[in-house]
């Protein structure tokens, strides 16, 4: 039975939609003003995720994830670039393509964009403005009064006052009170506006969502996502629009993936400390940094360095390794792998754990091969592969893997170890002969040697065990 952890209520509940066999999900999308970094990336691995596997649960789904193309931030990059914004955000919406495409991340059903999405925000604000929500501001924006919405504040699990005095921030001009935010905008010289009943402008940030949202599934739907950072003040006004326009429930569950961490510091263009989906994807394969993403809990922090993505590597490698010259099967995973895997992702799409499963069936399938049982080990193969692919992983060829993508490892500097990776699935055979080969070193004491090739073997998942009566292995 499947639970989510709901940010609304803090706690896991067990998942029941809204209609039967059909869900419908919503996910804020990017801004798109400059390259998606890997906190962005972030995001759009592990709602496909959640999506793959609703569906693989047998729910039909349909997933919205929008795109904001026009904001204050569109406006001064397409300023300092000296051009329009709409061929600025145009190349970038293509540039996110091509990264999610890259990291195996399905298309959403639906991509509505801001200003294609004018005409439902200004129903909404209308709407706001005639049910007392909502007040022209002298300046000429329309603002939404918080004080009139009596749940602001639960999903950051604060009142007012502690929300007022949390802002630190003097009362804007046209607002009355600090926490009051612009639906709106009174048009300036030179930025893009349209028409309104209010004058020329254009949205604020936090309306568009809920106008998109509600155009494409409906004034209640089952679920919202997005990352830790927009649940306040974003996802929390959204709450407050929609629901005061439409007098009932916005959404069910609402579910936030952590940040990705530098240095215990939020990755985040306006703090400088990002990297760019495509400055790493120059340094690791598609499929290793997918695998980096989903190797932590979705709601976790995400520590992004070298030596974690070295690690994914290093993880995948073993998994492609154990499927390596196996026969292809259509058989279903074995029952005890499968519940097991399913188990980890019902409690609340927890991708580490169903990761551990997939490294146990590597390491049966590698037992059944050193047995000899190859048509087993092609069965559990199989499984393995379906398994992986509910997490978007495994689709590729082992060998074109092993051989071809690993060989970006040799281009940025690793040793001849990568080397002997990229050549060998050890079989029992070869790692007979490297524990020889240690064994002699250890004779000559070259300890060096000796290290080297126990740390060769234990990136394959391969444990030794030195004894008085002399060193075993097995898979580990």
């Amino acid at each position: 039975m499947l639970q989510i952890y709901n940010s609304l209520t803090r706690k896991k509940e067990v998942f029941v939609p809204i209609e039967a066999g059909k869900v419908r999900l919503y996910v804020c999308g990017m801004t798109v003003y400059d390259y998606c970094h890997v906190g962005h990336a972030r995001v759009m691995v592990v709602f496909d995720v959640v999506v793959r596997y609703l569906r693989s649960l047998g729910y039909q789904v349909t997933y919205v994830r929008n795109i904001t193309d026009i904001d204050d931030k569109i406006i001064r990059r397409a300023q300092e670039n000296g051009e329009d914004y709409r061929a600025l955000t145009e190349r970038f919406i293509q540039a996110m393509h091509e990264d999610a495409a890259a990291l195996g991340v399905q298309p959403p059903m639906v991509e509505p964009r801001a200003t294609q999405s004018i005409a439902d925000m200004q129903a909404l604000i209308q709407t706001l403005l005639e049910k007392g929500f909502a007040y022209l501001a002298e300046t000429g924006d329309v603002c939404y009064d918080v004080s009139r919405f009596t749940h602001y504040g639960e999903l950051a699990n604060k009142n007012l006052e502690d929300l007022r005095a949390g802002a630190r921030v003097e009362v804007e001009a046209g607002k009355d009170d600090p926490l009051d935010f612009v639906l709106w905008k009174a048009a300036k010289p030179g930025e893009p506006n349209w028409p309104s009943p209010w004058g020329p402008g254009r949205p604020g940030w936090h309306i568009e969502c809920s106008a998109m949202s509600s155009r494409c599934l409906g004034e209640h739907f089952d679920i919202h996502g997005g990352g830790m950072d927009l649940k306040f003040p974003h996802h929390e006004n959204e709450i407050a629009q929609s629901e005061a326009a439409s007098g009932h429930k916005f959404v069910n569950y609402w579910m936030h993936n952590g940040f990705v961490q530098i240095d215990e510091e939020k990755m985040s263009k306006s703090l400088g400390n990002f990297f760019t989906v495509r400055e790493v994807l120059e340094r690791y394969p598609p499929e290793v940094v997918r695998f980096f993403i989903i190797s932590s809990h979705y709601r976790g922090p995400l520590n992004y360095s070298d030596e974690n993505l070295d690690h994914a590597r290093a993880s995948l490698t073993r998994l492609y390794t154990a499927l390596r010259g196996l026969p292809g099967s259509e058989a279903p995973p074995q029952p005890t792998y499968q519940d097991r895997f399913r188990e980890a992702m019902d409690d609340d799409f927890n991708t580490a754990e169903a990761l551990a499963v997939l490294f146990e069936l590597a390491r049966e399938i590698n037992r059944l091969r050193d047995k000899g049982e190859s048509e087993e080990a092609a069965r559990l193969g199989a499984g393995l592969r379906q398994l992986g692919d509910i997490l978007g992983l495994l689709q590729g060829d082992p060998d074109e893997f092993l051989q071809v993508h690993l060989k970006a490892a040799i281009s940025v500097g690793s040793t001849i170890d990568a080397r002997l990776t990229l050549e060998h699935g050890f079989t029992k055979t070869e790692i007979e002969n490297l524990i020889a080969q240690r064994n002699a070193a250890r004779k000559a004491r070259n300890w060096a040697e000796a290290d080297r090739i126990r740390k060769l073997l234990a990136e394959q998942g391969i444990v030794l065990e030195d004894t008085s009566a002399g060193t075993t292995w097995r898979r580990g």
